[in-house]
């Protein structure tokens, strides 16, 4: 049931989880962080009875309106083309100019490695007379790292866009103090900035439940299991992690979950390596039984906001060796639930994982650390403060830090 006093919420994003996930649309774009936030964020503000109308691209699947939850009403839009993808953007617009039955109160733009979502937000918050709250996902002028014509183009381009739409929002969420300590420097007023970060399901993580099993069924090998899960593209740098599985000296076997752009790099790096495993794409609901069956995760990013399944990991109970870099030690704490190493550093990340594999008692010790930092990062509980924001833009306060 939708609450008359909640706002009704226009939330725009160029990704958004698929009404249905099989080989084609894991290939095309694999579900990452992003996709999980805003799908999680809507599920959660859809129980706690918020309106919510959601506009994002089709990926592979089709155009169309389907429903999520008990009220929110997602919009696909766009065409099947991989390389012009930002084009969604412009078929959205029939949707986001027009005036619905319940007029919108809140228009939520979710910013990722993309330039069109901004400026169609800015347009839809005009439209509507209503305030504009961003979450900043990856951070075009800040985190996103590369020598590439693609990456140089986001950082010229998409850092102008950026940073023009923010200084205008009534609320800015990021996922990490760094990035709201960059925000800040480039003008945007520091009240209006909210840190609030991305987190788990707890109806889906249950922390080692024995009744969860993996969709595949690994084979017994010596050692920890250490595993990978995620899109395999060039920024995760996963091709360093099985790079380094084949240096370390300690007995352990790898899982690589995910498809992606960088697959067929990953998986020659892998021909010839004895106890590797490589499931391609799984779906999201499966993700927990996965995490269930390993013993580390590893996340080697050049560059991450935050990397949304370190709290899932955390949430499983997993000890995490990551990257030092971008927002991940605000996650991860060194000694405490993980092991941190310097990006691209395949010795140090061997290193990292042979200390693991070699000292049960230390796995056991960040395992209990990891599960407990885990509680701060439900999704319930970080909805709650999204919804915060909404109250404040709407009321026209100043914005100052979620509680």
């Amino acid at each position: 049931m939708v609450h008359s006093s909640s706002p009704h919420v226009l939330r725009l994003c160029s990704v958004f989880e698929p009404v249905r996930v099989d080989g084609r649309s894991a290939r095309y774009d694999p579900i990452g962080g992003m996709q999980n936030h805003t799908a999680t964020l809507t599920r959660c503000l859809d129980a706690q009875g918020h309106a919510q109308t959601v506009v994002t691209s089709r990926l592979a699947g089709r155009r169309g309106v389907t429903r999520l939850g008990r009220s929110a009403v997602v919009h696909r839009t766009g065409l099947l083309l991989p390389r012009l993808r930002q084009l969604w953007a412009l078929d959205a617009l029939r949707v986001v100019l027009r005036r619905p039955a319940r007029p919108v109160d809140v228009v939520h733009a979710h910013q990722g490695e993309d330039l069109a979502t901004l400026p169609l937000a800015r347009l839809a918050a005009r439209r509507h007379r209503c305030p504009l709250v961003v979450t900043v996902h990856c951070s075009v002028g800040h985190t996103l790292t590369g020598r590439g014509p693609r990456t140089r183009l986001l950082r010229a381009l998409g850092g102008w866009v950026e940073r023009s739409a923010l200084r205008r929002a009534e609320a800015v969420v990021v996922l990490t103090d760094r990035t709201a300590a960059a925000l800040a420097a480039d003008g945007v007023p520091a009240a209006r900035v909210h840190t609030i970060p991305s987190g788990f399901d707890p109806g889906l993580f249950a922390g080692g439940s024995p009744d969860v099993r993996p969709p595949i069924a690994f084979p017994a090998h010596p050692g920890p299991r250490i595993g990978y899960v995620g899109r395999l593209a060039p920024q995760k740098r996963a091709d360093l992690l099985v790079e380094a599985f084949g240096r370390m000296r300690e007995p352990a076997s790898l899982v690589v979950v995910g498809d992606g752009p960088d697959r067929e790099r990953v998986h020659g790096l892998a021909a010839g390596l004895p106890r590797v495993h490589l499931t391609g794409f799984v779906e999201h609901t499966a993700v927990p039984a996965v995490l269930a069956s390993l013993d580390v995760l590893v996340l080697p990013s050049a560059y991450e906001e935050m990397g949304s399944v370190l709290t899932e990991a955390m949430a499983s109970g997993l000890p995490v060796v990551a990257s030092d870099v971008g927002g991940i030690p605000e996650v991860v704490r060194d000694g405490q639930t993980g092991l941190l190493v310097p990006p691209g550093d395949v010795a140090a990340l061997a290193a990292a994982l042979d200390r693991l594999a070699a000292d049960a008692d230390l796995r056991a010790r960040l395992s209990a650390g990891a599960r407990a930092r885990a509680a701060e990062y439900a999704w319930p509980r970080l909805a709650r403060r999204v919804a915060a924001v909404y109250a404040r833009v709407r009321g026209g306060c100043a914005v100052g830090a979620a509680a």
